[in-house]
């Protein structure tokens, strides 16, 4: 079972997921800052000057702590708009990836094979001799 274990952990893909993951976190992280305090604060301000996370509706006065119960929908606001971003950074991010790809696939292969001059058949490319003819391609080359 460990060794099932082992095998399962070192898998390409798994390892890939893990790596994924990690920069993913990270990347969530600096969207959320630059969402905070770069983005946040001028649209704030061009909708006078309010603070979306700190925008809430008092539900009662005084909950188990003491302090009021609130319904902090700028906090959801926050979110959904952080969320907004990272998808759109992680859509453009596949479909810069997905070009790559598609240039890479649309390079033609190296030819392998060439026609021989005498009589017209398919050989190897690095063939000196024609094993259909017998020609001699060095010389007629």
């Amino acid at each position: 079972m460990l060794q099932e274990f082992k095998d399962f952990a070192m898998r390409g893909n798994v390892m890939d997921m893990a790596v994924g993951i990690i920069i993913g976190g990270a990347f969530g992280k600096i969207i959320a800052s630059f969402v905070g305090d770069v983005l946040m604060p001028p649209i704030g301000m061009l909708m006078g000057g309010v603070d979306f996370t700190s925008l809430a509706v008092k539900l009662s006065d005084a909950g188990p702590g003491g302090e009021p119960v609130l319904l902090k929908y700028g906090m959801f606001i926050q979110t959904v708009v952080d969320f907004l971003i990272v998808a759109f950074a992680i859509f453009m991010m596949v479909k810069w990836m997905n070009s790559l790809k598609k240039k890479e696939e649309e390079k033609p292969a190296a030819p392998t094979t060439k026609e021989c001059g005498h009589c017209q058949m398919t050989i190897p490319i690095k063939a000196v001799k024609c094993g259909h003819c017998t020609s001699d391609l060095a010389k007629s080359a």
